[in-house]
């Protein structure tokens, strides 16, 4: 098998075959991106969380959870090529994996993250044209996405007990910019902070955003937001849309749109 050497998004170097046939992805966004790439039966394996789509769901050998691979059912498959991410993936699972098999690592805090890994997966995977065509309607889809004159602070939730928020230097915190949100909680040093009820009122958000995973925030939960923060909007939204940085992304600035015009715009600006 020819092979030739790369560099992931972690800047590790990685010697990948220059035309994989057994593919394990280990990211559910990513699996879908493979799909939309047109790998087919060049992907072996996915993980139990990979339910996109949901055809490879229901057909694809599955190897674990995004935290916690099976080695044994990893080596069962015989993988070429194995695809992680630095977030979703446990260091250890990675580190012994990359012992016997080459691992390809991303690494996505903001939009030109994700387009830069979609065009570096098409790379690897022979499907350069493809790939580079989904950036392209990826980067006009943005290109058409409308900011409000008057940005509205956000928490955006992703745990309830504790209770856990986007902070700044995250993906999703990228995508709250982009939507026209300012998050109400970037100045905490942590990437997904911890806070307190107590916190939660202080910071006086215009809206709070639940989302949908990882934690599955459901209608039940909205009055305990609302006796928080009195008189905000709190609003479930869908955590794919906020939180996948693959080939999702085409359906992401309208939907951001939508969580927008759902809004009232009678509020104090932020």
């Amino acid at each position: 098998m020819m092979t030739h050497t790369v560099t992931d998004q972690m800047n590790r170097t990685v010697r990948v075959p220059d035309h994989p046939e057994r593919i394990i992805s280990l990211v559910p966004s990513q699996t879908e991106l493979l799909h939309d790439l047109g790998l087919g039966d060049r992907v072996v394996g996915i993980t139990k969380f990979c339910i996109h789509p949901d055809a490879w769901f229901r057909s694809k050998a599955r190897v674990g959870g995004t935290k916690q691979v099976d080695l044994d059912k990893v080596r069962a498959l015989k993988p070429d090529l194995i695809i992680g991410n630095q977030e979703e993936n446990s260091r250890e699972d990675i580190e012994a994996l990359e012992r016997e098999f080459p691992v390809w690592m991303s690494d996505v805090r903001d939009l030109d993250g994700a387009l830069e890994m979609i065009r570096r997966v098409g790379e690897l995977t022979a499907t350069g044209d493809r790939a580079g065509e989904l950036i392209r309607l990826i980067a006009v889809a943005f290109d058409h996405l409308e900011r409000p004159s008057t940005p509205m602070s956000a928490a955006y939730f992703i745990w309830r007990d504790p209770l856990m928020v986007a902070g700044e230097d995250t993906y999703i915190s990228d995508m709250l910019d982009r939507a026209g949100f300012t998050n109400a909680f970037a100045h905490r040093p942590e990437r997904y902070a911890e806070i307190t009820p107590a916190e939660l009122a202080a910071a006086d958000p215009d809206v709070v955003l639940l989302s949908s995973e990882p934690y599955p925030f459901a209608e039940k939960h909205l009055l305990e937001f609302n006796m928080i923060c009195p008189g905000t909007p709190v609003r479930l939204v869908d955590g794919e849309l906020f939180s996948w940085y693959g080939s999702r992304l085409l359906r992401t600035p309208a939907y951001l749109a939508a969580v927008q015009r759902s809004l009232p715009t009678d509020r104090a600006p932020a």
